[in-house]
């Protein structure tokens, strides 16, 4: 049938060939699927809340299966009578189901039943434009907490995929339901960007109560692969250490996991391990200055941000050295990078004990020599 369907350049589905015929003409034997009859003339309308007025010529759609050989409803009947037993209004789904709705259609319109309002979003596409699927890295809900994502984040830049309210970008959850409407969909497919979703979640970090924040990673850890190892290297004064650097540690990160790992200096254990750009840093001029600013911090007292600036700054003017100068290699000893929260926070969130073991430890090599 579709082979001869191509070669005449007619479409190939169903052809008609028993709409007609008196059933006693079928073959013995065969149990047959049963088909819906449909309109062969005019047009079927949809009046989709989001596609507009979406017109099928009658001629395009076949005589569908609605129940199989074995007896089986198939998905277009089967919607349509659950939809009507339970009373549903509003059918909202995505625009790869549009056809299905003008099939439907005439189902409702064969039964005399309501037909619902029809709504088809547009599908979520990957950077590429194509249909996002795995291999664009969609996931499930469960792997995005697990990646990091607040909820709240990721709750307002879906409710924006392919909706908008004005120019409004970040939404609380209650102007979420008051605004949302089908108006505000577009009939354009939407892209998931990534970047937009780290901007997003970067400005809900930021926004969360330190406490809140730390709450949230806790709970996160035991989900993490190396959970347990890092639940155990933190410990409970490393949890106390954490809230109170998260004020600098927050404005670097755009999700929980990202925010944990810049978090490392302040669990890692002694001698701390450099990375490439800190070991750069703590060349040998690097560590001669650290010697030398070891033996001012030593006598800082209190052990305050602002003592310690003073301290810090006093040394770099005396020295005739570029703050930066001072600051980058006191950051790589007592961090292990070359970037991290400001410098002095580390240094009270650290702690005496603490920042001037890392530091002795760096410049053993330089005093031994």
């Amino acid at each position: 049938m579709r082979e001869r369907a191509s070669a005449e350049g007619r479409s190939l589905g169903y052809d008609g060939i028993w709409r007609d015929r008196d059933h006693a003409e079928a073959p013995t034997g065969i149990t047959p699927v049963i088909r819906f009859k449909a309109q062969r003339e005019g047009e079927t309308v949809i009046e989709d809340r989001v596609q507009g007025r979406v017109v099928f010529p009658n001629k395009d759609l076949d005589d569908l299966v609605i129940l199989r050989s074995d007896g089986t409803p198939t998905y277009n009947l089967s919607v349509v009578v659950d939809d009507h037993d339970m009373g549903i209004t509003h059918v909202i789904r995505g625009d790869d189901h549009l056809t299905n709705a003008a099939r439907q259609t005439q189902i409702y319109r064969a039964l005399d039943w309501q037909t619902p309002v029809f709504a088809h979003v547009p599908l979520i596409h990957g950077p590429d434009g194509a249909k996002l699927s795995k291999r664009h890295g969609a996931l499930g809900v469960e792997a995005y907490r697990a990646l990091g994502y607040l909820p709240e984040a990721l709750r307002n830049y879906l409710v924006r995929l392919g909706w908008s309210h004005g120019d409004d970008e970040i939404m609380a959850m209650e102007d979420m339901i008051r605004w949302f409407d089908l108006d505000g969909i577009g009939r354009s497919a939407a892209r998931f960007d990534f970047a937009k979703l780290e901007n997003l979640n970067g400005h809900y970090l930021r926004a969360m109560p330190d406490a809140d924040l730390a709450d949230r990673l806790e709970a996160l850890v035991p989900d993490l692969p190396n959970g347990g190892e890092l639940a155990a290297s933190i410990g409970a004064e490393g949890w106390r250490k954490l809230e109170r650097a998260l004020p600098g540690l927050k404005e670097r990160a755009k999700t929980l996991v990202e925010l944990l790992d810049n978090a490392g200096f302040l669990f890692a254990k002694r001698p701390l391990a450099l990375d490439a750009q800190a070991e750069e840093l703590l060349d040998e001029p690097g560590r001669q200055t650290l010697a030398a600013l070891l033996a001012r911090l030593e006598g800082v007292e209190p052990w305050s941000q602002e003592a310690l600036e003073g301290c810090v700054r006093t040394f770099a003017d005396e020295t005739g050295l570029k703050l930066g100068k001072v600051a980058q290699p006191l950051r790589a000893a007592l961090t292990g990078r070359a970037t991290s929260p400001g410098i002095f926070d580390v240094l009270e969130v650290l702690g005496r004990e603490e920042s001037l073991a890392r530091l002795r430890d760096k410049t053993l090599q330089t005093r031994s020599a």
